[in-house]
């Protein structure tokens, strides 16, 4: 009896099924428009490459004023946050994408900030989160990583921030 399958197919049942391709999860950035945006965006690129993953860039905007609408992911204030990260972005050829996170307005406790931003993650798939060691508060990497203990996931890796170096003034030549 002849075989109905096709000759290349080494299993059978799989010449005519289509291939399913698996997206590999995002790696988050959060930017937080500081100078140590850049050392996140660095450490960020590195491992959403070693992981042949894209990047879910997080901008974190200040509290909304009441009764007004969240700010849309490709907003001019989103843009401006994250301005600082795309030429790095783009340089690495890593595929990426914007999101944003307010904030919480009034005493949401020490966590609330974290708890929001962890938020923002798990709704991207993010499994990986790189948080500035020296963020704002509530947003820098011990409060983040705490949250995510509680929370259950996910893995936080913390930045190192820029070195600081003082603004010194221009050497006067000699008399």
């Amino acid at each position: 009896m002849p075989s109905l399958r096709p000759p290349s197919s080494p299993v059978p049942g799989t010449a005519f099924a289509p291939r399913r391709v698996r997206l590999r999860a995002p790696v988050a950035a959060v930017l937080a428009d500081r100078l140590d945006d850049v050392s996140v965006v660095d450490d960020a690129v590195r491992l959403a490459a070693a992981r042949g993953a894209p990047l879910l860039l997080i901008a974190v905007l200040p509290p909304l004023p009441p009764r007004t609408a969240a700010s849309r992911p490709d907003g001019a204030a989103a843009r401006a946050v994250l301005g600082r990260a795309m030429p790095r972005v783009a340089r690495a050829g890593i595929p990426h994408r914007p999101a944003v996170c307010h904030r919480p307005a009034g005493r949401d406790g020490r966590l609330g900030a974290a708890k929001g931003l962890l938020g923002v993650a798990v709704a991207h798939g993010c499994p990986v989160l790189v948080v500035s060691r020296s963020g704002p508060p509530g947003l820098d990497a011990c409060t983040v990583m705490e949250a995510a203990a509680i929370r259950g996931g996910p893995l936080v890796h913390a930045a190192s921030p820029v070195p600081w170096a003082p603004l010194t003034a221009p050497c006067r030549p000699p008399a």
